[in-house]
């Protein structure tokens, strides 16, 4: 399954960190952020509970980036 969500991020590196930091959490297959669209593509492993997965993406990403945000 694939999502798309809304992000608040100030800067191309930071969106890379961000997406670094989302691709590591478990329950991600694959990610990829857009820091000109400001959009963060999920694709979750399967059975993975894409709400709760996502919970733990934006704690990951605010472990490396603290001033971004994930719209959930």
């Amino acid at each position: 399954m694939k999502k798309s969500y809304k992000i608040d991020v100030d800067c191309a590196a930071c969106a890379e960190k961000m997406e670094d930091a989302a691709k590591k959490t478990e329950g991600v297959k694959d990610c990829t952020v857009s820091f000109m669209t400001l959009k963060m593509k999920v694709e979750f492993e399967d059975g993975a509970d894409a709400s709760e997965v996502m919970q733990n993406v934006r704690t990951n990403c605010k472990k490396v980036e603290d001033d971004c945000e994930v719209f959930i």
